[in-house]
Formats: structure tokens, C-alpha cells, sequence
């Protein structure tokens, strides 16, 4: 396995099992940026002391939380316009007059002056998954199969994966189904499995899977089959749980903008390169679904709303680590003395501080700040905080080992000190430690 190979999979452990994955465009970065977040680390640990830093699993799960809980923040800010000052909490929110029908986001862009168009959707189909479902059987019954390790092969976008398990003396029906759903959603090729009881009898219960994929695949309904043909262990598995069984076949979504057909593989997709929609429900015939942004007043609004909801969530996170690691009680407390510096102004847009530390927002106390006569300040007070905020979530992603458990070793000659391996390194190796 090449190192490469090694660090994708600690690090995706790290992130699944310490922190929630998230994808965002703001996680690719040009050469430049990298640069700068090279130089900014060099700089940093010039002139830092030198530490030993506590090495214990909760000391581990305390950076790597903190880092991407830091990350995260900084992705939702930068979610709301871009992190220039002068685009902060600027982007444009879209609206759907039914949620049940179809959400949407704006993705386009505007020049000043310019509306985006108000389109009407009618949806007729969503797209489906193919969905397999086994045989119903008695959950407490012994397995109808000689204990012994049995496979067999799921061919899924071309590819093929053979499954092996094995079945034991005394294992029951729903023994053997919850393993086989656990062995399914763990190997990741693109598959849902869940074991589910009847609705008529409650002693019974069968295996279900599904496509994540949906949408015909080369006009063919079928995203994935199940096999026994080539099978390295013994047979048979298959055939007594029926799961080769396919209750419902992938389909297109089908619907209309503005009076024209479409039909998609996907839920998901763009209308003019301005909205992307996100289909919900079939909406009743001859109805519609109006698609369209919101006035800047109410995009604003919920553009705070969002930073508020990120801002609380980083702070909840960081406090859950005060019991163990004294350094988040540090963070919690810098934190809340960032958003009481600008409290009076984030009051005035109708932004309160409770006393926990967490924000909230008075809608209508925010209606009136936007639209009164003292409308620039208030919204250049709540643009000051979250730039404030940004700075923050980057010196905590930067170096999530400032507030980690850690000895002063010694301290540098300011002024007279090179380039050295430095403190945020540790951060890297918990990443590999028990793994090299």
C-alpha cells in the first residue's frame, strides 16, 4: 500500500468516526493558497515554544474534532457570499412556493441590476433507486443453511465484489441478515442495506438493498445484480434469502419547466445554471411549483440565520471537550469574548447573546434594523463579527494544537531561531500513530 493509500484511509477514519464529513468547494484550494497556509505555519512555530503534547486517544479526538469543527464554521461562512469582505452574507437565497414538490438554492450569478427569472415546475415522477427484497423469515428460527463460509458476487457500475461470511452453529435468520446488511454498508461500492420486519407478522423479517445510484443506467432499469455463478465459497445464500429479487427497478425523474419535458437520471439538477433543485414529492396533476429568489432582505435573513446555526454548533462542540482537555475551556472563553465585543452592534441587527454564550436571532428586531434609518451600521457591525469570525476559525484550523494538553519544554531566543519541526506536526502524526 503506497503512503498515499495509508493517510487517505487514517484520515477518513479520523473523519468518520471523530468529526462529520462534509464536502464543500471551499476544501479545493489553488497553489497560492496552499502557499500561504505553508508560510503561515512556518511563521507560527518559528518563534513557539517547545512542548510535549499529551499523546492519549482523547487528546487525538479533541484536535482532529476541533480542526475540521473549525473547518466547518469557516466553509458555512464562506458558503454565504465568499470570505472577501465586501461579500460577506451577500448571496442570494432561492425559494420553492411547495418544499414537499422540490427545495432549491441559487448557484448563478448577477450583475447589479439584474433578476433572475421566477420558472414554474411540474413534477410527474421522481427518480427511483432498484430496490431488491428478500424472502420474509422468522427472526428467531435457525438458519436454513449448514454452518459453514459461504460468497457470492454484487456486479455494480461494471465492477464486480465478492462477498464472503461466514454462518455458525445456532445462528438465527435475523443473525445472518444483520450481518449481511452490516457487510454490505461497510465495503462503500454504492449500496443501502437494512433488515426489515414484516408489517403483518412481527416475528419475521426480510433483507433489503437498494441502489444509492438512481435513474436508468444505458436505458436499463438495473443498477446492480446479485450472483452465485463464479462463487470461491460455498452456495446457496442467495437463493434461501431471495435477495436476487428485484421489487423495484431504477427509473428517470420526469417533470416540466415552464411547459417543457425534461427527464433526468438524478433528484438533483440545475434549471438554467441559476437554480439548483432538489425534487422532493410528485405534485398533484395540472400543479405547479414556482421556483425564484427571495428578496435581499429575506436572502439576508437567512444567510444570518446560517451563520448563527454554524457559530452555535461550533461552540456546542467546543464545549463538550471542557471536562478532558482545560485548553477548550480557553477556546469557549475566547470565542465568547469575540461575540461580546461586538454585542451592542449584532443587538442592533437583532442579534441577542444569551448567556450561554450562544446567539439568536429576533426576526422581527432584524426586519426593522435592515430597513430603519441605521440599516448600514447594523449590517457593517454584523459584517465586522463575521470577519472576526473567519480570522478565528483560521487560526483554530491552523493550529488546533494551541488549546490540546501540553507541557512547556522550553522556550526559543526570539528573533534568532530557523525553521524547525514544529508543534502543529504533532497533529499529523496522531493521524499516523498505531498505523506505521
Amino acid at each position: 500500500m503506497t503512503n498515499y493509500s495509508i493517510m487517505n484511509t487514517v484520515h477518513n477514519f479520523y473523519m468518520t468516526s471523530y468529526a462529520p464529513k462534509s464536502n464543500s468547494p471551499f476544501d479545493t484550494h489553488k497553489k497560492s493558497e496552499l502557499r500561504s497556509v505553508y508560510n503561515s505555519i512556518v511563521k507560527l512555530n518559528k518563534e513557539a515554544p517547545l512542548y510535549i503534547v499529551d499523546q492519549s486517544a482523547a487528546t487525538q479526538e479533541f484536535a482532529v474534532g476541533m480542526k475540521e469543527n473549525a473547518r466547518s464554521l469557516k466553509n458555512t461562512i464562506a458558503s454565504l457570499g465568499g470570505m472577501e469582505e465586501e461579500d460577506l452574507l451577500n448571496k442570494k437565497t432561492a425559494f420553492s412556493s411547495d418544499e414537499d414538490i422540490a427545495t432549491a438554492s441559487f448557484v448563478g450569478e448577477l450583475d447589479e441590476g439584474d433578476e433572475a427569472p421566477t420558472v414554474e415546475l411540474a413534477v410527474d415522477a421522481l427518480a427511483k433507486p432498484q430496490v431488491n427484497m428478500g424472502r420474509f423469515l422468522p427472526d428467531n428460527e435457525p438458519v436454513g443453511l449448514f454452518p459453514n463460509t459461504y460468497s457470492f458476487d454484487i456486479n455494480i457500475n461494471d465492477l464486480n465484489y465478492e462477498f464472503q461470511f461466514k454462518i455458525r452453529e445456532g445462528d438465527t435468520n435475523r443473525d445472518v441478515q444483520d450481518r449481511l446488511a452490516r457487510l454490505i454498508n461497510n465495503s462503500n461500492i454504492g449500496l443501502e442495506a437494512s433488515v426489515n420486519s414484516s408489517e403483518t407478522d412481527s416475528g419475521s423479517s426480510y433483507l433489503r438493498i437498494a441502489s444509492e445510484a438512481t435513474g436508468l443506467k444505458d436505458g436499463s432499469p438495473i443498477q446492480f445484480t446479485l450472483s452465485e455463478d463464479h462463487s470461491s465459497k460455498a452456495a446457496g445464500a442467495i437463493g434461501y434469502l431471495g435477495i436476487d429479487y428485484m421489487t423495484q427497478g431504477a427509473a428517470n425523474s420526469q417533470f416540466s419547466v415552464n411547459g417543457e419535458a425534461y427527464s433526468t437520471a438524478s433528484n438533483n439538477f440545475t434549471i438554467g445554471k441559476m437554480y439548483e433543485v432538489n425534487l422532493q414529492g410528485v405534485g398533484a396533476e395540472g400543479s405547479t411549483t414556482k421556483i425564484g429568489l427571495k428578496t435581499d432582505i429575506e436572502s439576508l435573513q437567512e444567510n444570518l440565520t446560517t451563520l448563527v446555526r454554524g457559530y452555535n454548533d461550533f461552540l456546542r462542540v467546543a464545549s463538550e471537550f471542557t471536562a478532558e482537555h482545560p485548553g477548550s475551556n480557553r477556546l469557549v472563553g475566547e470565542m465568547s469574548r469575540l461575540t461580546r465585543y461586538y454585542a451592542e452592534g449584532l443587538t442592533g441587527a437583532g442579534v441577542n447573546l444569551n448567556l450561554d454564550g450562544s446567539l439568536e436571532i429576533d426576526a422581527k428586531a432584524f426586519r426593522d434594523s435592515v430597513t430603519g434609518s441605521e440599516a448600514a451600521d447594523n449590517l457593517s457591525a454584523v459584517k465586522d463579527f463575521t470577519q472576526s469570525l473567519l480570522r478565528k476559525t483560521n487560526e483554530v484550523s491552523l493550529n488546533p494544537m494551541e488549546y490540546a494538553n501540553k507541557t512547556i519544554v522550553a522556550y526559543k531566543n526570539p528573533g534568532k531561531n530557523f525553521a524547525s519541526p514544529y508543534i502543529t506536526s504533532a497533529y499529523s502524526g496522531m493521524l499516523f500513530n498505531s498505523y506505521c
